[in-house]
């Protein structure tokens, strides 16, 4: 299939035409699988108008109700990372056990494993619209202080949350950014995020979540991933439109995090203290075994002292599907589209103007008996600056396995690949690679200095869970220019070093990192970590007596 023709120069306009082509034929799909798509929604328009006139009534049996409130909120399961770590099971371990560093000091064993909502550790891409409590609706739960403000009933229709997170972190940077001379940088960050999540049984949905990021202390110029004072990470409204094959189909329209797959590509980024949002529509059908998500959408610019905007020169359109073969197992297929219409993109012999970049790729990630395993590949192509092709793409492989030893001790294996240019300013064809949205630091190291982007990383991780309640986890590095003549780029994309004579090697460094994470209690996370670059020849060479770490604490509340 031919997407374009390199000979002819595309307006912006034509861009977003062809490319918006993907929504309204995967809503078509949708609709075509979705045979009560007009009867449901009539039934919905009914409901809306029976509130408008009669307020907040029951309209359904307690019975009715009590079925309907099993599957609100929907929810979308977090799909597993690479390089991903299986908790001790309690199955396979003695009882009783101590869950937490509170059942620790309290001596409390439990015989079965508490439930909760959160992930065991101080950071969770997790949106909080995907958090789920349904489990209050068991009378027989463990019960929590925070329970009343959860799954609030008004009537036999409607359900109401609130909940909300605090964290505090100290961070101290030695060579921070690579700056040079050696340029170092202590600071603080605080984050506080609130939520309010009201249903209509479980058609109507609005969701909005409060955000306010702060730092103090910073030596250097605070990063747009810093701050953002008093504004809002999400704000959307679902509507169910169909119910098919097992599923549930609805339209989401408004701002909004998305994390799909490895999170490779798109993240909502938990590890800055801002995360990532997006604006814009997204369609979604979910099933046991199949998940349905198309978007359209504008990232949001983060404006510390101001309301965001989205970013009306960008925008970013998807179809994802994912198969679940059995537990653990998932299979992505992808189509993205980032259309730049900014005019500012410099291509061949400093020329600028639009770009488009499409990725398609494929990923596999599962488990056999001990066995972890994951493999994921990505193309692009497209134009970029009007006057240059894009070829470019990315490979991640891995193999882990947990080994039958006490602790759960965990090994993993892993390449990352992703491809460069020795000739970008002058060449037809760009071949760097583009990272999108990721959630980069998971990956290729927490100092931030090394991107997805014209890199070769071989890493190994070994995990530990010492206590049930406490994880240790350790990676090594090694990184390498993919190209020699093109830059360094560090996590958020941004070019960093560069030797364009390419004599200055390619051995970029060697990483480690170490992250010891202590689940205090349900609520409460404490992170400590620690990571440190020793300079390749490359950096040596770009960055004299440049070696970089970073020394970080973090304690995390959720409620």
């Amino acid at each position: 299939m031919k997407f374009y023709d390199s000979s002819k120069k595309i307006t912006p306009p034509q861009i977003i035409t062809k490319q918006l082509i993907i929504i309204p034929l995967s809503i078509a799909c949708l609709g075509m699988s979705l045979p009560v798509l007009a009867h449901k929604t009539n039934t919905l328009l009914d409901d809306v108008v029976s509130i408008a006139k009669n307020g907040l009534v029951s309209t359904t049996s307690e019975k009715e109700s009590a079925e309907i409130r099993k599957t609100v909120p929907v929810v979308s399961k977090a799909p597993r990372p690479g390089g991903f770590i299986i908790p001790p099971s309690p199955k396979a371990e003695e009882y009783p056990g101590q869950y937490s560093f509170v059942d620790f000091i309290t001596g409390k064993n439990r015989t079965t494993k508490p439930v909760s909502p959160y992930a065991p550790f101080a950071l969770q891409t997790t949106p909080a619209a995907d958090i789920n409590f349904r489990y209050l609706d068991n009378p027989d739960h463990e019960e929590d202080i925070f329970d009343p403000l959860k799954r609030i009933k008004i009537g036999n229709d409607v359900i109401l949350s609130f909940g909300g997170q605090f964290w505090y972190r100290h961070m101290r940077a030695t060579d921070a950014r690579l700056k040079p001379n050696g340029k170092n940088n202590t600071f603080h960050l605080t984050r506080l995020r609130v939520h309010t999540d009201i249903w209509y049984q479980d058609k109507i949905r609005f969701f909005g979540e409060f955000l306010d990021a702060r730092h103090w202390g910073n030596e250097l110029q605070p990063l747009g991933i810093d701050r953002n004072h008093t504004d809002m990470l999400s704000i959307f409204m679902d509507v169910k439109v169909a119910e098919a094959l097992g599923g549930k189909a609805y339209v989401r329209v408004g701002r909004q995090e998305l994390t799909y797959g490895s999170q490779r590509l798109i993240s909502s980024l938990d590890w800055v203290n801002t995360r990532r949002t997006f604006q814009g529509v997204k369609v979604f059908w979910h099933t046991p075994k199949f998940n349905l998500d198309t978007f359209w959408v504008r990232p949001m610019r983060t404006q510390p002292n101001a309301f965001d905007q989205w970013n009306k020169k960008k925008d970013f359109v998807g179809l994802w599907g994912t198969y679940k073969p059995k537990k653990g197992d998932a299979l992505d297929l992808y189509y993205l589209s980032l259309m730049n219409n900014s005019g500012t993109d410099v291509g061949r012999n400093g020329v600028t103007g639009d770009s488009v970049i499409h990725t398609i790729g494929a990923r596999y990630v599962g488990t056999y008996k001990r066995l972890l395993f994951e493999l994921e590949g990505m193309y692009q192509f497209g134009r970029h600056a009007a006057d240059q092709d894009i070829s470019a793409g990315a490979v991640a492989v891995g193999a882990g396995y947990r080994i039958p030893l006490p602790y759960n001790p965990t090994a993993w294996l892993r390449y990352d690949y992703a491809s460069g240019d020795n000739n970008a300013s002058t060449g037809g064809t760009r071949s760097t690679f583009n990272h999108l949205f990721p959630f980069g630091n998971y990956y290729m190291g927490w100092l931030d200095r090394v991107g997805r982007q014209n890199i070769h990383d071989f890493n190994a991780q070994f995990s530990l869970h010492p206590q049930r309640w406490l994880t240790f986890i350790s990676q090594y590095h090694r990184y390498y220019l993919a190209e020699k003549k093109d830059y360094l780029y560090n996590a958020g994309g941004a070019a960093t070093l560069r030797d364009a004579t390419g004599q200055s090697g390619s051995h970029v460094g060697d990483e480690i990192d170490v992250r010891f994470n202590i689940h205090v209690d349900r609520h409460q996370d404490i992170l400590v970590g620690y990571s440190k670059m020793w300079a390749g020849t490359f950096t040596k060479n770009t960055r004299p007596g440049i070696n970089p770490d970073l020394f970080y604490v973090q304690y995390n509340f959720r409620f």
